[in-house]
């Protein structure tokens, strides 16, 4: 009884509550101030009917996708006031613009020390011209190279590549950079710390960031200060705050670990316990991990310095960071075929992640299989994947069968329909959650990263990604996936219209908010 009572007092006196409560006041002052100005209703409303006009006419022109384009359009002509008022305050944020510009002069720093080798863009053309096309594109707009000479190792589930991890942070000589969505204390995260806080007493500079959103009901508010204390650099990427700010929509939904710039982590993986499956939400937690080691370790190092120089405008002295110039590769290494590590941000207009998936899709001949938590999707992407099915390629989707938010699961519903009658199949994981997000195609490339099929991490989120083209690891990535189908539903015609009537109809009405969910 008293572990309850303290538990619904967290709750009443937390940082949540509160934070509900400020952003209700704020709302409360704004309605206020509309009905002050309800006795000049015909000539204010008629001034927002000429703003609404104004603002459809600019979302109209702008450079974004059609869909996102769409789901603004609609309140700011149902209710012009508020709409237009809302998408005002989302478009003037001043602390969007100055992420944006120090990310840009910290990618601008950092491009010396990525840039393309060009005898390895030539090894990729000699094997494929469309592949030295897309590996163009990326380093182009992205300002991620392609390399050679680089191993990786592919984890099928957390709990594999947790103790890989453990082991390779305690070999840490010179630093150990760390960049996650999620922490939360348990077996998995206490671990790691026991190890950083090792490494830091041997002389290790080690730096840690995750994103504010661990603020909320996961970690301390002044966490930062308690790592700072064991002598660990920590920062949190936008920490959420009570006050309306737009900026704080974009999250950095990155997983980054770098060793000494010769070993980085990366895939689904976040740092808590069900991602290791030591505890359960949503029965079985399906995950995926990759270890890399070789050149291509050189992009993991610089994305990261790129996100924590953006709290702070400093400049470090980033060569420092790159693996020894006399650095021996362990023999066992496989080091054939090409890596291409990529970030995608939000802010730069430039939806990399988007279009290294609908890329995939378009240059396919016999099949695309996709794992990912969640599937909301633009017109583009929907038909990227019935163009392919229709195509002939056997085009194929993993979901979760237990979802971890329902909302999200009911909008995914709305889609299966129509993809599945355009030929796209689609299997539930029935031991419980996916939360891998990978692609596989033709036995030559595959994607593992934090990029879902769903708005926010193609549009809204700083996300990550590796492309692998002729591998070793392709070859994993793929066998897992066949593996994991074994364990999966096939989602038919008959189940979508056997789905209760009001499950499908509030999928529906979700798809109107999709672009901003």
């Amino acid at each position: 009884m008293v572990k309850k009572l303290r538990k619904l007092l967290r709750i009443v006196f937390g940082r949540t509550t509160l934070l509900v409560i400020f952003l209700l006041i704020q709302i409360g002052i704004l309605m206020s101030c509309f009905r002050w100005l309800r006795q000049y209703m015909f000539y204010i409303y008629g001034s927002f009917t000429l703003l609404s006009a104004a603002v459809v006419i600019y979302i109209l022109n702008k450079k974004e996708n059609p869909s996102y384009k769409m789901a603004w359009m609609i309140p700011v002509l149902v209710v012009p006031v508020f709409g237009s008022l809302f998408y005002l305050f989302v478009e003037l944020q001043i602390g969007v613009k100055v992420i944006n510009r120090r990310l840009n002069e910290a990618i601008r720093d950092t491009r010396p020390y990525l840039k393309q080798n060009m005898d390895v863009l030539g090894q990729i053309e000699a094997q494929s011209h469309r592949e030295a096309t897309l590996a163009r594109y990326i380093d182009e707009f992205g300002k991620y190279p392609a390399y050679t000479n680089t191993d990786v190792q592919y984890y099928p589930y957390g709990e594999d590549a947790f103790p890989e991890m453990l082991k390779q942070l305690k070999s840490a000589r010179h630093f150990i950079f760390m960049e996650y969505f999620i922490v939360e204390e348990g077996l998995m995260w206490d671990s790691i710390l026991e190890i950083l806080k090792e490494k830091v007493k041997e002389g290790v500079e080690v730096r840690f960031m995750y994103d504010g959103m661990c603020s909320i009901a996961l970690l301390p508010y002044s966490y930062p200060k308690r790592l700072e204390s064991y002598g660990i650099k920590c920062k949190q990427f936008a920490p959420i705050k009570p006050a309306l700010s737009s900026y704080q929509n974009n999250r950095d939904h990155r997983k980054i670990t770098v060793i000494d710039g010769v070993t980085a982590f990366t895939g689904g993986i976040n740092l808590a316990d069900e991602y290791i499956n030591q505890k359960v939400r949503f029965g079985r937690w399906k995950d995926t991990s990759i270890m890399v080691r070789g050149d291509a370790v050189d992009s993991y190092t610089m994305m990261f310095l790129q996100m924590w120089s953006i709290s702070e405008r400093v400049k470090d002295d980033y060569a420092r960071y790159l693996k020894p110039a006399d650095y021996q590769y362990p023999q066992e290494l496989n080091r054939e075929g090409f890596v291409i590590p990529y970030g995608d941000s939000p802010i730069d207009q430039e939806p990399v992640g988007a279009n290294v998936y609908k890329d995939i899709l378009n240059q396919a001949t016999q099949y695309v299989h996709i794992m990912t938590p969640y599937l909301i999707l633009d017109d583009e992407m929907v038909s990227a994947l019935t163009y392919a099915a229709k195509r002939g390629v056997e085009t194929v989707i993993i979901m979760p069968h237990i979802p971890d938010k329902i909302y999200a699961y009911l909008l995914a519903r709305s889609y299966y329909q129509e993809l599945i009658e355009d030929g796209v199949k689609i299997y539930e994981y029935t031991p419980g959650f996916v939360h891998a997000k990978i692609f596989t195609s033709d036995d030559e490339k595959a994607v593992v990263g934090t990029i879902n099929l769903d708005f926010r991490s193609l549009y809204l989120h700083f996300e990550c990604g590796t492309y692998m083209y002729r591998n070793a690891a392709v070859k994993a990535v793929e066998g897992d996936f066949q593996d994991t189908l074994k364990m999966c539903r096939l989602i038919t015609l008959e189940d979508c219209r056997k789905y209760p009537l009001v499950k499908k109809a509030a999928g529906s009405m979700l798809r109107l908010f999709a672009p901003l969910m």
